[in-house]
């Protein structure tokens, strides 16, 4: 039995002579082939995922590229034409400058008194203001603010009211507060302001202040004229009665 179990076994000299046969030139070549045949493989299939994953990242970003530059048209729209609007809106500024804004305060008073005058309201005080506004500019302004108290009936001082809105002089009203009413005369207090072009000098003012007195003293000196016809009136009756009576009243 031993002599059977030592035939089976393959002898060094058998494993050497497959491994030689194994080895030969040729097998060494068909394996150098395949092992090339993987590579390429195992390359062509990196390369195809590279490819895909470029043409999608290539594909995002000519997206971003183009709402990048659709939101850079948009932000640019309002500024084509931007020198002819500059333009125009300086023309169209200077336009309402000119017919609009008067230039001394004298303007001012006369425009209000000329208002007063044809509704027939009666300008009772006036204070003024004057603080600068776009100091030391090319545009340079003076606010004036009137501080006004006005008497007459309801009709005139809403009429005068529109008529100041509507004005072709720049006049803002800030404020009206109701400040009493008799026997059919309402007195109203009124708070507005125009500008006027430039800075406005010491000599402006005073003429300004004195302009106010005396439409001031005016209103007063009418008052007082209304008055004492009123007071007169009931005299003027009293005499015609007695010559139609024929004697004197007793």
């Amino acid at each position: 039995m031993s002599t059977v179990m030592t035939s089976t076994k393959p002898s060094a000299k058998t494993l050497a002579e497959r491994a030689r046969s194994w080895l030969s030139p040729l097998n060494l070549h068909f394996a150098g082939v395949g092992l090339l045949v993987l590579v390429n493989v195992y390359l062509l299939a990196h390369m195809a995922f590279l490819w895909q994953a470029a043409s999608s990242n290539d594909a995002q970003a000519v997206a971003r590229q183009q709402i990048t530059l659709k939101s850079a048209e948009i932000a640019a729209q309002p500024l084509r034409g931007l020198d002819a609007k500059l333009d125009r809106a300086t023309s169209e500024s200077d336009k309402f400058y000119k017919q609009r804004l008067p230039a001394t305060v004298s303007e001012v008073l006369a425009e209000l008194g000329a208002l007063t005058k044809k509704q027939g309201v009666h300008l009772i005080r006036a204070q003024d203001i004057y603080a600068p506004v776009l100091a030391g500019s090319s545009a340079e302004l003076t606010e004036f603010r009137i501080d006004a108290g006005l008497s007459g009936d309801y009709r005139p001082l809403v009429q005068f009211i529109n008529a100041l809105e509507r004005d072709k002089m720049f006049f803002l009203i800030d404020s009206i507060t109701l400040t009493g009413q008799q026997s059919g005369t309402v007195n109203l207090r009124l708070r507005l302001k125009t500008y006027l072009r430039g800075r406005v000098r010491q000599d402006d003012t005073q003429k300004a202040g004195a302009g106010t007195s005396a439409a001031d003293a005016g209103t007063a000196e009418t008052r007082t004229a209304e008055t004492g016809t009123a007071a007169s009136t009931p005299g003027g009756a009293a005499t015609k009665a007695n010559a139609t009576s024929g004697g004197p009243a007793r």
